[in-house]
């Protein structure tokens, strides 16, 4: 009898933060810093602290859901079990979206950063490379490629505390600590406008749920990981806006999307800029990676379900025990970043991942305040209160999108609706032929057996 293959379950807890946190790249604060720094008029601190508060509610109800049900469909899996297969599948479809589109915007950062450094090389070049790299790490293994973001993701940690460290060097005494504050002519609704910005660095949280089924003792570990995850972006990011607020009350750009890098040289001059363009390559790198983990996983969850064709998206390699095709498959995907713009993608990822959002955070009142009727005070404000508000905050940021975005995010829920009905509507028919092929089978062999 051929043993079936399953992934391999050998993730601890550190090892899925640091794929978290690589899927959320700790310096994409940088990547966006010049446009939420414009955004919130100055006030980046109260912006990130208003977006720590918000993100906050939608990553509990993650926490909450992966306790729950631990399989490694992530926000597809909980709506299905929560809610109905039909919104399941649609959250499924729209975190593609995300998922698909990661590795893209990886991809095209990593071919436009490196064809900077080095002009000789073109961009299509660093982008087929990057994508075969990708490729060979995670057929390898989910552990091997745990190990390596670690890594990664330290390198990015280090360089922002010794950033931090850099400007806490030019303080003088206590004077002007409270300044990030005390902007009265800021209004809220101007500090919301950065927060809903800065919400995109916050990113990447759910994609370890996709990791639940490599993970030890995923019900304990994936809720860890989640609110782990959150709390060390919230540190990096609001102790550093807070610090770089401090030490420089009034900034202008030249070009907000190369902020980052104009704010390294402001600070440390060519030198620095060089090393944060290194890093800032290597943290590139592990996003990458990390998506294409996440996104074959989910394909794969998707596959075993037969919401896709299982023999293709729910294999695994007998060897690696990993989704090689899904691995290929995205590798390939992928290969669109040598034609698509990076505003393209940036809007396909913005779409998917607030609409699985908002879904999970519906997920857990559906679960756990209607179905289970967990309603104490107490569970009143875990799974009413907490998810409302969240779900409140991220159909707000959808509000937000272009018109574009939004346009592109419902033809792709459209096509993905009427892909799961016809597969469904054909699935029945075939159900039922072969039930009516097997009863008109026996009802043929009684009349044989009782002619003889």
């Amino acid at each position: 009898m051929k043993q079936e293959v399953t992934l391999r379950q050998s993730l601890t807890l550190v090892q899925v933060v640091a794929l978290g946190l690589a899927w959320m790249t700790p310096m994409i604060y940088f990547s966006v810093f010049g446009i939420a720094y414009d955004a919130s008029q100055g006030m980046i601190t109260e912006a990130y602290l208003l977006s720590v508060v918000a993100i906050f509610f939608t990553a509990y109800s993650y926490s909450i859901m992966a306790r729950i049900f631990p399989g490694s469909g992530s926000s597809y899996t909980y709506v299905k079990q929560s809610l109905h297969p039909i919104p399941g599948f649609t959250v499924g479809w729209a975190i593609l979206l995300d998922y698909l589109f990661s590795p893209i915007i990886a991809c095209l950062t990593f071919g436009i950063y490196l064809n900077a450094q080095f002009p000789a090389v073109p961009a299509y070049v660093w982008i087929v490379l990057l994508n075969i790299v990708l490729a060979v790490v995670n057929i390898a293994g989910i552990k091997f490629s745990a190990s390596l973001s670690k890594l990664f993701v330290l390198f990015q940690i280090l360089f922002i505390a010794f950033f931090c460290t850099y400007l806490i060097r030019g303080f003088d005494g206590f004077e002007g600590v409270m300044q990030p504050f005390s902007n009265l002519d800021v209004g809220l609704p101007t500090i919301l406008a950065g927060a809903s910005i800065i919400c995109f660095s916050f990113l990447g949280f759910d994609t370890v749920s996709t990791l639940a089924e490599e993970t030890i003792d995923a019900k304990k570990t994936i809720p860890r990981a989640i609110m782990l995850i959150i709390l060390i972006a919230s540190v990096l990011y609001v102790a550093t806006s807070y610090l770089i607020q401090i030490t420089y009350p009034s900034l202008t750009f030249a070009n907000l999307d190369s902020a980052g890098f104009e704010l390294m040289k402001l600070a440390g001059g060519a030198t620095l800029g060089a090393i944060f363009t290194t890093v800032l390559i290597f943290a590139i790198f592990t996003q990458g990676l990390t998506s294409v983990t996440s996104v074959s996983r989910l394909l794969y969850v998707l596959g075993r379900d037969s919401i896709l064709p299982k023999r293709f998206f729910g294999a695994l390699h007998p060897k690696y025990r990993t989704p090689v095709n899904n691995i290929v498959l995205v590798t390939i995907v992928s290969l669109l970043a040598l034609v698509i713009s990076l505003d393209m993608a940036v809007k396909f990822v913005s779409f998917g991942a607030l609409t699985s959002f908002a879904f999970v955070n519906v997920s857990v009142i559906a679960e756990c305040y209607i179905k289970r009727k967990l309603r104490s005070p107490k569970q009143t404000v875990q799974y009413l209160i907490f998810p409302l508000a969240g779900a409140s905050f991220i159909i707000w940021l959808i509000t937000l999108l272009d018109a574009n975005a939004l346009m592109l995010g419902c033809v792709w829920l459209v096509a993905g609706l009427a892909y799961y009905l016809c597969r469904t509507k054909l699935s029945g028919a075939f159900r039922a032929g072969s039930q009516l092929f097997e009863g008109t089978s026996a009802i043929q062999k009684h009349e044989q057996q009782k002619s003889v």
